[in-house]
């Protein structure tokens, strides 16, 4: 098995985490949001994925000070986005060259 990143200093407080969740919700209700989960695919994998089960991945997540902004946001499915979890994006590209996977798509 290959070796993720275990600890990650939390540098977000809870309130500007909320804040940027609450964000979130209302960034998903948005059309910009709609035609980004209408192209049916994961910004990390790129396998087509019905709209309805793309979630929304914080490229750089909310607890390492991440925000909710159109720049950091990108349509993920569950399987990725359940992986990357709070890894930035160096990390994440590191776990995959470990995984032998191929890099991020650049759109």
């Amino acid at each position: 098995m290959i070796a993720r990143p275990t600890c990650f200093i939390v540098t977000a407080s809870p309130e500007a985490v909320r804040r940027e969740k609450d964000k979130a919700r209302a960034l998903r209700r948005t059309q910009w949001w709609q035609n980004q989960i209408a192209k049916g695919v994961c910004r990390y994998c790129g396998k087509p994925t019905p709209p309805k089960e793309l979630t929304m991945d914080h490229v750089v997540p909310l607890v390492r000070e991440g925000r909710t902004t159109r720049g950091n946001v990108v349509p993920a499915c569950k399987s990725c986005n359940d992986k990357k979890k709070y890894l930035l994006p160096i990390e994440w590209e590191e776990y995959l060259r470990n995984l032998g996977g191929r890099p991020v798509r650049e759109d």
